[in-house]
């Protein structure tokens, strides 16, 4: 089997997915901004072939690119991107090279929030009252039917980005004027709660082989409009209406060899809505999360899926795992030295943060598991006090 895989460099974790499918007996050619010398080794082993396109949104370069691999190892049988950004790329991709999976015309509904929301009502999956954005005086009719305040967002973005919190009729003039130049937004009633996640793996039949949870201590939005750290952890028992949603929406969008990350909002009341949907891992650590908690290797079981169709290992959620981030303008009252020494085997990793998503999810973090949360608890507060 031939695999071109799409910025393998990045995220830095993510290399295990082209070690994982040379190891399952891939040839695994790469496209990605960064240089072959600056590839870290491990990620050098497992690849066949390797071609520089310092600019991966132009598409003609990509292009020949693809085409240059496909005639030094043949025709790919998977393109695959674990990236939100190059879900496009590689949709359109499969189109010119005739390669198995979603197509452009297929994605539409996991890019665009307005055709995704569609899909949720279909299928019997709560969501937001929500509509596109048209204007100020549609957008007040809007806000005076479901209540101020209104969430304002693109309609095809990624996470909390160009993200507005209006919280009068005062304040539409000032969005429309603010937001993205041309850029579609959707409306949607605020939901009070917190969000939790259906997070995982469909295998080449559409059925999900693997899933688990987590709860976040604070929505994203908030997070990035108020530069505010972030805490999140993996359930261990799954609660069932999640389970019966998050299974019910992932067979709604059709999704085959693909990660899943699912939002919901668990309101005051207990209730559950439908945020999102995105047709990827979890970002930042959480894949070494699943691991973690599982103890098990999703990297290669992802390749496993992929090249022998089939996900091999048996998990349990023996642990909770929590990621807890720091921000670097913060004042925090215990040194990264301090919480290393008070808690350190508690800790499985702590390493910095890209820049790309320190705004959603910090600057640096720590792993820590446990089998109970109240052993966790203590920990996050320390590493998150705040200093005077």
């Amino acid at each position: 089997m031939n695999v071109l895989y799409l910025c393998p460099n990045f995220p830095p974790n993510y290399y295990h997915f082209c070690v994982g499918l040379k190891e399952a007996g891939a040839s695994v050619a790469g496209i990605g901004w960064e240089s072959y010398e600056r590839l870290r080794p491990e990620l050098k082993g497992a690849l066949s072939e390797y071609c520089h396109v310092p600019d991966m949104g132009n598409y003609d370069r990509v292009l020949r690119a693809c085409a240059h691999l496909t005639s030094r190892l043949g025709k790919m049988d998977r393109i695959v991107a674990q990236e939100e950004h190059w879900i496009e790329l590689e949709a359109a991709l499969r189109l010119d090279f005739n390669v198995g999976g979603p197509k452009p015309g297929d994605i539409r509904a996991l890019k665009q929030k307005s055709l995704m929301k569609q899909v949720f009502q279909k299928a019997g999956v709560p969501v937001a009252q929500g509509e596109l954005a048209v204007g100020p005086e549609a957008a007040r009719r809007f806000a005076a039917r479901v209540g101020y305040p209104v969430i304002a967002k693109p309609d095809k973005g990624v996470g909390a980005h160009a993200t507005y919190k209006i919280s009068n009729p005062a304040q539409w003039e000032n969005f429309f004027e603010r937001k993205i130049p041309d850029a579609e937004y959707i409306l949607e009633e605020f939901l009070d709660g917190r969000i939790q996640s259906f997070d995982g793996l469909t295998g080449r039949d559409g059925a999900i082989v693997f899933y688990t949870s987590h709860m976040f201590s604070n929505d994203i939005m908030t997070v990035v409009n108020d530069d505010d750290h972030l805490h999140y952890w993996s359930l261990r028992d799954i609660p069932s209406d999640l389970n019966e949603l998050g299974h019910t929406a992932i067979a709604a969008f059709g999704l085959k060899e693909r990660f899943f990350h699912l939002e919901f909002m668990r309101g005051p009341r207990g209730r559950l809505t439908a945020m999102e949907i995105n047709a990827r891992p979890p970002g930042g650590l959480t894949t070494d999360m699943f691991n973690y908690a599982n103890d098990i290797d999703i990297y290669r079981q992802w390749a496993n899926v992929v090249v022998k169709g089939r996900f091999e290992a048996s998990y349990d959620r023996a642990y909770h795992v929590s990621y807890i981030g720091r921000k670097e303008r913060k004042n925090y009252a215990h040194s990264r030295d301090e919480v290393l020494r008070k808690f350190g085997p508690a800790i499985l990793t702590h390493t910095p943060i890209d820049s790309v998503f320190r705004r959603a999810i910090g600057d640096y973090a720590f792993l820590v598991r446990s089998k109970s949360m109240e052993d966790i608890w203590p920990i996050v507060d320390y590493i998150q006090e705040q200093g005077f």
